[in-house]
């Protein structure tokens, strides 16, 4: 099995959680990078780990203060090795989620586009899903078609406040209707 695949519970060298604004955060690291950012209790959270809990890790600190900086407004992107463990697909998804700036939206439709399979919208949701990386690969700024704010594994709440701290020009559901 490649490093790519590998399961997370395997993989994982070290992790620490840390508080934010929106909730508590478990960030895993492995011998390649930051490997998982998860919100307690999101969809896809990979449960307990084996790794040890280490708050000292550099790498985790790193990401601890950048993800600390990018809540208190100071920066908008992130600069940690990045380890994203998932499929061929996924990872094409999820790297196409990395060119999407802040403040920026994308339907789940242009995504599709981007990583050349237009018409695997539902697999490229289910990819989107799936990403291990909240915030640090940010899921958050795909939407519906019509700008509704769907689909979040941290919860739709937690997407529209990542969204209005980026300064992204959301619609409510008024709007919509």
């Amino acid at each position: 099995m490649s490093h790519a695949t590998l399961s997370i519970q395997a993989a994982c060298t070290a992790q620490a959680t840390i508080a934010t604004p929106l909730g508590t955060l478990l960030l895993a690291r492995t011998a390649h990078g930051l490997a998982g950012a998860w919100f307690e209790a999101q969809k896809h959270h990979p449960g307990a780990l084996a790794a040890p809990e280490d708050p000292g890790d550099a790498l985790l600190r790193d990401a601890a203060a950048q993800l600390a900086d990018y809540f208190a407004g100071r920066t908008t992107s992130f600069d940690v090795p990045l380890d994203l463990r998932g499929t061929d697909f996924q990872r094409g998804v999820w790297q196409a989620l990395l060119r999407i700036g802040s403040g920026e939206t994308r339907s789940y439709r242009e995504v599709a586009q981007a990583v050349g399979s237009a018409s695997a919208v539902r697999a490229v949701g289910a990819a989107i899903g799936k990403n291990p990386l909240s915030i640090v690969v940010p899921c958050h700024r795909v939407v519906g078609s019509d700008g509704a704010l769907t689909g979040y594994a941290g919860g739709v709440e937690r997407k529209r406040a990542l969204l209005v701290l980026e300064g992204a020009a959301i619609r409510t559901l008024e709007e919509l209707h």
